[in-house]
């Protein structure tokens, strides 16, 4: 933890001291993202922390350190505290409430995941670690992240050491096409059961708008653009529902 207590924020880029890999124009940093709910019921996984997810964990690690907290307290706050945070926190809860798994999980609000019921929730990331591409925050989509050997070998490495923690029961909700076929890739390893995926939903990023108010049935297919899918989306949808056990 000693080249987090250096750091001055706010940071403009990764610092070189926390550069773990770099393959060419793939450059992968840790932040402290390595605390794993062991009793979660449902895991959130994204694509991998961006540069602002990864300034938060950091800043708030750098501050439980000063006051001299035992590392995994250190840790589990870090992780919680950034983890999803920014806008698309928002758009994540208000689907897995349009999901209904709010009732599959005893709250009323799956806002309570990030705030009074944390210890329902595993927040993770196919890539556990910060990666960036050109210097700059990585898509999920090129290079592809099973077809890169340094993304892959993170995946297998830090993924699969989280995923052997976990319940054979715990639910796992991908966030985006990219994350699901990563989890459905370590389904087939055999780390988990393809049953436990709950793939389908519209990555909740602002840029994925349009998408994610026809998934919630706040935008009629009339109204839709010429860059959105409806058929798609209420396909990857009712499988989703059925996963879940909800009638289509």
């Amino acid at each position: 933890m000693k080249p987090i207590t250096a750091l001055q924020f706010p940071l403009k880029e990764m610092p070189s001291s926390l550069l773990l890999n770099k393959d060419k124009s793939i450059e992968m940093y840790y932040a402290p993202f390595d605390h794993v709910n062991t009793a979660a019921k449902i895991v959130i996984c994204g694509i991998t922390p961006g540069l602002q997810q990864a300034e938060i964990a950091l800043q708030e690690a750098h501050r439980q350190l000063s006051t001299n907290k035992p590392l995994p307290i250190v840790s589990q706050s870090a992780k919680e505290t950034a983890s999803f945070a920014g806008p698309m926190r928002k758009n994540l809860i208000r689907m897995l409430n349009h999901i209904g798994l709010q009732h599959r999980l005893g709250v009323n609000d799956c806002e309570e995941l990030f705030t009074i019921r944390k210890d329902l929730v595993h927040y993770t990331s196919a890539l556990r670690y910060p990666v960036f591409v050109n210097g700059k925050n990585y898509s999920g989509r090129t290079p592809k992240m099973l077809g890169t050997p340094l993304l892959r070998e993170a995946i297998e490495q830090y993924l699969g050491e989280e995923l052997r923690q976990l319940s054979s029961e715990t639910l796992y909700v991908p966030l985006g096409d990219s994350v699901a076929d990563v989890l459905f890739f370590m389904a087939e390893s055999g780390y988990i059961k393809r049953e436990q995926i709950l793939a389908g939903m519209p990555h909740p990023s602002g840029a994925n708008a349009e998408r994610i108010a026809f998934f919630l049935g706040e935008k009629s297919r009339e109204n839709l653009s010429d860059k959105t899918n409806p058929e798609i989306i209420l396909s990857k949808k009712q499988q989703l529902l059925s996963v879940l056990g909800y009638a289509v």
